[in-house]
């Protein structure tokens, strides 16, 4: 966008020039409303999204001795939060390790990224399809996603991916998602597989790609006593 928005600007000079004044404003302010996308993804990027997932955790209450899963962890910025939390516990992350998702992701890169922050010893690393998961039935007491499951392609492969999910929690578990789009979706989908307390809602500015990108959501719920 931040491209787009300096050719724009740029167009907008040359038609000035050439007397298309109304053309030149349209161009201008377009262009100065896609250049403002870039700060905000830079502060998204590299700051806003962990504070609101360390304030989303420190919401659940945990007692520090939880068996959590990140699925799509990627080089482990929300893992290793997560692993902090659990003093007594183990975070795993699943992942593919696909570069066209995230750039430099590789296995190596997330342990670096897990050593920086002291946490190894509570972390583990598996790699597969967030859509068929090695791990046993009712396994984990949290599961978690940051901005992974919109990179399945296809309605099918993303409701596979949650179904699994809820596959691994143990009752009363509870499963964070935040992602882009595909939010509501998820919602429906954790509603027809039982799992109970969906909520559905946008998370706030320091988790929004700029102006004109796409606004987070954040899909909870937690699994009934009694599902299997």
């Amino acid at each position: 966008m931040g491209a787009a928005g300096l050719a724009l600007a740029c167009l907008a000079v040359i038609h000035a020039r050439s007397g298309h004044i109304v053309l030149a404003i349209f161009e201008l302010l377009s262009g100065l409303l896609l250049l403002q996308t870039i700060p905000s993804y830079l502060y998204s990027t590299r700051r806003g999204k962990f504070k609101v997932w360390a304030e989303l955790l420190d919401g659940l209450g945990l007692r520090g001795d939880e068996r959590a899963l990140d699925m799509g962890c990627g080089r482990g910025a929300i893992l290793s939060t997560l692993a902090k939390m659990l003093p007594r516990g183990r975070a795993v992350g699943v992942d593919l390790w696909r570069s066209e998702d995230q750039s430099g992701n590789c296995p190596d890169a997330t342990w670096r990224n897990l050593d920086a922050e002291c946490v190894r010893n509570r972390c583990e690393l598996v790699t597969a399809d967030m859509r068929a998961v090695p791990l046993a039935d009712s396994s984990f007491d949290l599961v978690v996603s940051s901005l992974a499951i919109h990179n399945i392609r296809g309605l099918e492969g993303r409701s596979r991916a949650i179904d699994e999910a809820v596959r691994v929690l143990r009752p009363g578990g509870r499963l964070l998602i935040a992602d882009l789009m595909w939010t509501k979706a998820y919602a429906k989908r954790l509603r027809k597989l039982g799992m109970e307390e969906v909520v559905e809602r946008h998370l706030d500015w320091r988790f929004c790609y700029g102006a004109l990108g796409v606004a987070t959501g954040l899909a909870t719920a937690t699994k009934q006593t009694d599902l299997k």
